[in-house]
């Protein structure tokens, strides 16, 4: 069997996320707090200051053109469903984190579009549509193989239970169309997902102070933030999310509220709960979101067996230093990105696998080993020889790599290999355990009891096949993954040859770090 060498297979290394710049047009210069000042200035009769609201939130249009947003950045299955409406003469908007994210100069994960038209009328226009959910229904488009989704002002109009009262007044001189769009957006979760895009006058309305928090790279929410979070607790893991993808900072009362209604996520449903982490880890921001549900006391609610690994490595709330778990998720963020994540199962996995390894590290070499037969589809003899013949360095640093160790036989090494794949696999089986999940905490009384396991039976029996073709004799009938472009399409789906394509090359990038080879040459 054909195994492309390591340093070929396993080297390439993509990044996908774009830096947070404001590219404004006709400026030259492209920091981005630059930009977002300028193009707070009127320059035309749709911009400006129109009016401000009992909350000090400046009601103001600003032309999308001069912010860098333009018409091909908007995706093709979109700009049909807003060309389809408008035909028909209604009006149409992006609305929500799409419009901060075209802002930004970031890919979108998905686009939402709002219109003034009824949903069944939106239902008459397209031929594959169909209405979806009862308290707060919105029509799924679908386009080719993508859902667009959209919702109506009719319906959206009385969504949150909190009211205006004392809190909330118009904006001055918001009337007929603006009052409708600010109704809309008042009932948004955050400030920076609170604007609306027309794309045809090419206006951004900002009724939140949206552009404001943008400029100040701050998460703040629409209503006071212990409302907000009490009346929808899945709002602490979105801003969790968003804080992580965008390296945006809470606001001090944000922050506060994150810490102190915690554990009012225990209330979601575990599918939502593992939807939202999926969103955390899958798509790019994986690290930085381990870190912020560390920071506010979540991780040992969603994940407390991750928390106590963090706990016995005397992790600080606030630490800035790295360790296996996150060096093996900056590998993963590395790979990925918000239009092209991974399947779930790819995040579990490695979460099964370092756990395995915490409960008894490992020689790096028979790691190696293991990710290579997993690569592989588990021709063992092949990747005991490959791993036999690495010369780089590998992360000392690492409490679960052991000191090598000279294994003569490679009877011995497959046997180790075999060993750890069976660990991991054990230790998915923990994971899944509700009993198991409750003690992970138990040597830190002052932790909250948390026995979350979001994770279906159903989903760990597929994450358990990745690890099933490591064993003798199992590399039979297995065929392994050529070449190195990944799938993404495949991969989303969970394809079981893109997915252990791509552990095998986070777990080597995580124990030989590329650029500590590049090091080991250059003081050669």
């Amino acid at each position: 069997m054909a195994f492309t060498a390591v340093g070929i297979a396993l080297r390439t290394q993509l990044t996908f996320r774009r830096p947070l710049v404001f590219c404004v047009r006709k400026v030259r210069y492209s920091g981005s707090l630059a930009a977002v000042d300028l193009v707070a200035e009127p320059v035309s009769k749709h911009e400006g200051v129109f009016g401000r609201d009992n909350k000090g939130h400046e009601w103001k249009k600003l032309n999308s053109e001069v912010l860098g947003i333009e018409t091909w950045m908007i995706s093709k299955p979109t700009r049909l469903v807003l060309n389809g409406l408008r035909k028909k003469g209604y009006e149409v908007y992006l609305v929500g984190g799409c419009v901060r994210d075209l802002i930004l100069k970031r890919t979108p994960k998905d686009f939402d579009i709002i219109t003034s038209a009824e949903l069944k009328e939106v239902r008459k226009t397209f031929v594959r549509c169909e209405i979806v959910g009862k308290r707060f229904p919105i029509c799924h488009v679908h386009v080719n193989d993508t859902i667009v989704e959209v919702s109506s002002f009719s319906t959206s109009v009385g969504k949150s239970s909190w009211k205006l009262g004392n809190n909330f007044s118009k904006p001055s001189g918001c009337k007929g169309r603006d009052y409708i769009r600010w109704r809309n957006c008042i009932q948004r979760d955050f400030t920076i997902n609170g604007l609306m895009l027309d794309p045809y006058a090419q206006v951004v309305y900002d009724y939140m102070g949206g552009i404001e928090d943008i400029r100040k790279f701050k998460v703040r929410t629409v209503i006071p933030a212990n409302v907000s979070f009490v009346e929808d607790c899945a709002r602490i893991l979105r801003a969790v999310r968003i804080a992580a993808r965008l390296g945006f900072r809470f606001t001090k009362e944000t922050a506060l509220s994150v810490r102190e209604l915690a554990c009012s996520v225990l209330r979601l449903d575990k599918g939502r709960i593992l939807l939202e982490m999926n969103y955390m880890l899958a798509f790019g921001s994986a690290e930085a979101s381990l870190r912020l549900l560390w920071r506010f006391g979540l991780l040992e609610i969603l994940l407390p067996i991750q928390a106590s690994y963090f706990a016995s490595q005397g992790f600080r709330r606030r630490d800035g230093r790295s360790n296996m778990l996150l060096s093996l998720f900056s590998n993963l963020d590395k790979l990925v990105a918000p239009n092209q994540p991974c399947h779930c199962s790819l995040w579990i996995a490695i979460l099964a696998f370092h756990k395995a390894l915490v409960d008894q590290p490992r020689d790096p070499v028979v790691v190696a080993a293991f990710g290579l037969a997993v690569h592989s589809g588990g021709s063992l003899s092949e990747a005991v020889e490959i791993a036999r013949g690495i010369s780089q360095p590998y992360v000392p640093s690492f409490d679960e790599l052991l000191e090598p160790r000279d294994i003569d036989f490679n009877d011995a090494l497959m046997d180790d290999v075999i060993d750890l794949s069976v660990s991991v696999k054990a230790a998915l089986c923990k994971m899944t355990d509700q009993f198991y999940v409750s003690q992970a905490m138990a040597k830190y009384p002052e932790a909250p009891y948390s026995d979350m396991v979001f994770i279906p039976w159903a989903l760990s029996l597929r994450v358990s096949k990745i690890f099933e073709c490591v064993g003798r004799g199992m590399e039979r009938g297995c065929v392994p993954k050529r070449g190195k472009q990944i799938d993404y399409e495949s991969l989303a789906s969970g394809s079981l040859k893109e997915v252990q394509h791509l552990f095998a090359r986070i777990v080597f990038d995580t124990i030989y770090p590329p650029h500590q080879n590049r090091e080991k040459h250059t003081a050669t």
